[in-house]
Order: structure tokens, then C-alpha cells, then sequence
């Protein structure tokens, strides 16, 4: 105590505790407040929107992450797409891709490299080839038999055809060619046909014109069995220059000498066998007259040439003459 009878503190024993009690809770403090800050994580700005509707909430819910981009690029190719066919493109396009499908599949080692073509006759190698759309960019892991083949039968030549793909590069087309069997006459226009009727081509070869000629409306898919029963009767077709089908119901023959023959409708046979025979034992085809009719069944009908006629007109006046004086004697 002190004289005042106060009661001292030893300064030596306050102050050092009190100093490090202080500094301890400083850097507590100061290390609270340092973790706090790195701890807290700024709040984002929020935007202020409207809610979307119940659809596009479903769709943001459950719509899969990546279809959305799937979605696109479908309607960006659908876009594409819808440009090509109104621009008129699509041969175009569907040529560059065939082309380009072939391209790979050539440096792939599908190249094309050997064609054999059988049974060919009045076709040659390049227009086969060039029917069936074969080319030098086609690939033979791309060639559709099926369709190679529709393409060669629809040409007219082609009655059938086989298509056989020998990897890697071997194609081997087997066809069946029509063959050439009249030249039918149609409004002015001859074509070839063969003997069911298919016009093959129209007439401009020279190598054609030995065929027998058929005239007529629905001559061409007739002509092949009016022309067997005429080969029965060679004295008849070796002089026959065409056959002419008249109203598609009866046959005319026009011989090469011009002579008219008009046969009946029916019982046609008997009508050529009896032809054969006037010729055989009268030579009617080498008499002066223009026509022979014979659609009745009952009678045949000669008419004479103008000059026959006229011949026969003055014999007959001759006779009457001749006839008259030997009755006046």
C-alpha cells in the first residue's frame, strides 16, 4: 500500500499479459476475417426476365443436351434439300453424288476393268454399255444388276438380258436380241418390227430391205401369222410385194408387178390355194389385169388393165360386126 493507504499493482506483472493477450486476439480476429472472404463467393447480377411458359419449361427439363443440335443440323440439310428440288437440281445433285460414291469406291479397287457382252448381234459393245448407263466412273460395287437390267430390256433390240458382277472388277451382261422380221408401214412412216410386233427402229438401213412389207393399222402385231400362212404358197409370195391389212379385219396382196389381189376375210388358206393354182395352170399373174377380187366366197372378179379393156371392147365390137354381115349374106 502506499502511504495514502492505496494499493499498488506491480507494472511488471500487468502489462506483458495484457500485451500478448491483446495480440492473440488480433491475429485470430484478422485470420477469421481473411478465410471469411476467400470463402464467400460473389453473388452473381440476376436479370430480371419473364417466366417461360409450361411447354418450354418440359422441353428445358427433359429435351436431351445434344438433340438440340441434332435438330439443327436436320433443318439446316432440310433446308438444303427443299433448295435443291425447287431450283431444279436434283439430276444434278444425285449425278455429283453417284459420282462421287463411285470415285471412292474405285480408289478402293472396284474399278470396272473388264466387260464381256453375249449375244450380242445387231447391237454393238459401246451402245450396250451406253443403254445400261455404264460408263468409265462407274464402280461394279456400286452397279445394281437389277436396274442395269430394266434398262437394257427397255430398249426395243433387247428381249432379255443377265447381268453377272465378278469381283473386283469383271462385269459380264448376257443379252437376247430380237430379231429384224418385216418393215411395217404406219401413216406414211416404215419401221422395223420384230415378230411380236416391237418396232426395233425406224427404216434406214439398206440391210432391212429384203424384208416383207406389212401395211396397215394393227398389221404389225398380225403380220407375223398371215406371213407363215403365205410362206405355204411359194408361187404366191415370190411374187408378193406387200401385204396391206385393210380396216384391221382382211389381208390385200400388191404384187411386184402392181396387180391387186383382194382376198376374203375368212378361209384365207383356200383363197391363197386357189391364187397358187389359176397361176400354175392359167398364169393369171402374168395376164393384163389390175385386180382380182375375191371377198365372195362364190365368184372371183378380174379387172382388166385399161389397155386389156379397151382390146377387149373392140374384139367384142369386131365379133358383133362379123356376126351382122354373115346375117345380112
Amino acid at each position: 500500500m502506499d502511504g495514502a493507504g492505496r494499493l499498488t499493482r506491480s507494472v511488471r506483472s500487468v502489462g506483458p499479459q495484457a500485451d500478448l493477450k491483446a495480440a492473440a486476439i488480433g491475429a485470430v480476429v484478422l485470420l477469421r476475417e481473411r478465410l471469411g472472404r476467400r470463402a464467400r463467393v460473389p453473388a452473381k447480377p440476376t436479370i430480371d426476365r419473364e417466366r417461360p411458359n409450361r411447354l418450354v419449361r418440359l422441353v428445358e427439363r427433359y429435351l436431351p443436351n445434344r438433340l438440340g443440335v441434332t435438330l439443327t443440323v436436320l433443318m439446316l440439310l432440310g433446308s438444303a434439300g427443299l433448295g435443291i428440288v425447287k431450283g431444279g437440281h436434283v439430276d444434278e445433285f444425285m449425278v455429283a453424288l453417284g459420282d462421287t460414291r463411285n470415285a471412292l469406291a474405285n480408289s478402293a479397287g472396284f474399278r470396272i476393268t473388264e466387260v464381256a457382252i453375249n449375244g450380242r448381234k445387231q447391237l454393238s459393245q459401246d451402245e450396250v454399255l451406253a443403254i445400261g448407263g455404264v460408263n468409265g466412273r462407274s464402280s461394279l460395287l456400286f452397279l445394281d444388276a437389277a436396274t442395269l437390267r430394266d434398262k437394257l430390256k427397255a430398249n426395243p433390240w433387247i428381249a432379255d438380258a443377265t447381268i453377272l458382277k465378278l469381283y473386283p472388277g469383271q462385269l459380264q451382261i448376257d443379252i437376247v436380241e430380237r430379231t429384224a422380221f418385216a418393215l411395217w408401214q404406219q401413216d406414211g412412216r416404215l419401221s422395223v418390227i420384230s415378230e411380236d410386233g416391237a418396232v426395233l427402229e425406224p427404216y434406214v438401213s439398206r440391210r432391212f430391205v429384203t424384208l416383207p412389207l406389212v401395211v396397215g393399222k394393227g398389221a404389225d402385231v398380225r403380220a407375223r401369222d398371215f406371213l407363215a400362212l403365205l410362206d405355204r404358197y411359194p408361187q404366191v409370195r415370190s411374187v408378193t410385194k406387200a401385204a396391206i391389212l385393210v380396216g384391221e379385219r382382211r389381208w390385200n396382196l400388191r404384187l411386184k408387178d402392181g396387180l391387186d389381189i383382194r382376198l376374203p376375210e375368212n378361209d384365207v388358206g383356200n383363197a391363197l390355194a386357189m391364187l397358187s393354182k389359176l397361176d400354175k395352170e392359167d398364169r393369171l399373174f402374168s395376164r393384163d389385169i389390175v385386180a382380182v377380187d375375191m371377198r365372195l366366197p362364190d365368184r372371183l372378179t378380174v379387172q382388166l388393165s385399161e389397155d386389156a379393156a379397151k382390146a377387149r371392147e373392140e374384139l367384142f365390137k369386131d365379133k358383133k360386126t362379123k356376126k351382122k354381115a354373115g346375117d345380112s349374106a
